[in-house]
């Protein structure tokens, strides 16, 4: 999510028609659960973190994904939710792209960016 107050990242599994989480194969879960831990070890090795939120609302996007947002006390929605916190902040210059790099490079050779 292009919100640099809160590192983020959203999983779509590569399925079509799905919306809810038991719209899902029961035999593609756990290739779920596994890349929600892919994605959760990914973020906290890049960026640092007190706690991740992991959510699945699809109010707006009906379109199956989860969220994984890495959470710090004192950010700028601490304790609350993230959803309607204040306004996105676009991530400045080449900041996006270099999280983005980092994510990358640790999900592809499980070694620390």
């Amino acid at each position: 999510m292009d919100d640099a107050r809160f590192p983020w990242l959203v999983l779509v599994p590569r399925r079509t028609g799905l919306v809810e989480l038991f719209d899902l194969d029961p035999q593609d879960r756990p290739q779920l659960l596994c890349e929600l831990e892919q994605a959760t070890n990914a973020l906290c090795a890049v960026v640092t973190c007190h706690k991740l939120n992991v959510a699945m609302l699809g109010n707006n996007v009906r379109q199956l994904h989860i969220h994984v947002v890495a959470r710090n006390p004192g950010d700028r929605a601490w304790p609350g939710p993230v959803w309607g916190s204040g306004t996105a902040e676009s991530y400045a210059g080449d900041s996006a792209q270099r999280l983005c790099l980092a994510l990358r490079s640790h999900l592809t050779n499980g070694s620390e960016a």
